[in-house]
């Protein structure tokens, strides 16, 4: 694929362990890219939250939700003919999990703040959504051994999963490619990557679909 079919500005998301920063990365380097990533490991409060949710929620929320916004506007005020960018969030889902952890009062205050800093966010041209199982997340997240991920509970995960399938269900804004990506490995394994490249590649408007294995691609 030549660089321009690539698109320009390429996020990946999904729910926690299904494999957002790993094909970052790895799409970031095949296409010569810029990569933008969330800093997770940078919020203090986040180990907090995962030990007891209501009581670090509105922080944890609030600092992910500065954190994002400063990278999108510095994405937005940089050189539009610059690489092409991948990451791994969409400043949306800031809001899908604060709508999962947040209290109404707290949800309230967080969309007075989330409407004030996200004007004229610039939007992908291609969202690459990855979807997996309950289980297989918890076996990813448990595999990687990050510390503050040891409390990470089953039923946020179950919540997460079908708070992300309720937002795409619904997602139009830009053209979207949904992957079952349960039984791949789009990192090491150098046949399931180089199908998805041909789906990304294919990707150009509404809603499309990578399932491999089927024979509706």
């Amino acid at each position: 694929m030549s660089a321009v079919d690539i698109p320009r500005y390429i996020v990946i998301e999904g729910p926690i362990g299904v494999g957002k920063t790993s094909l970052a990365k790895r799409l970031a380097e095949d296409f010569g890219g810029e990569l933008l990533l969330e800093g997770v490991e940078e919020n203090p409060f986040l180990e907090r939250f995962y030990r007891n949710p209501r009581h670090a929620a509105l922080p944890t929320q609030l600092f992910f939700l500065f954190q994002r916004a400063q990278q999108i506007q510095a994405l937005r005020q940089s050189d539009m003919f610059a690489p092409i960018r991948v990451a791994d969030f969409i400043l949306e889902k800031d809001r899908l999990f604060a709508q999962l952890t947040l209290d109404d009062d707290e949800l309230q205050l967080y969309e007075q703040v989330y409407n004030n800093i996200t004007v004229d966010a610039p939007q992908p041209d291609l969202v690459i959504y990855l979807q997996a199982p309950v289980d297989v997340l918890l076996n990813r997240v448990q595999k990687r051994g990050r510390e503050y991920e040891r409390f990470i509970e089953t039923n946020y995960l179950e919540r997460l999963v079908q708070a992300y399938t309720r937002f795409f269900y619904h997602y139009s804004a830009t053209p979207l490619l949904i992957v079952n990506a349960a039984d791949i490995d789009l990192v090491n394994n150098q046949q399931d990557y180089q199908l998805l490249v041909e789906h990304l590649h294919k990707t150009t408007s509404g809603r499309h679909y990578f399932n491999p294995g089927s024979f509706d691609l």
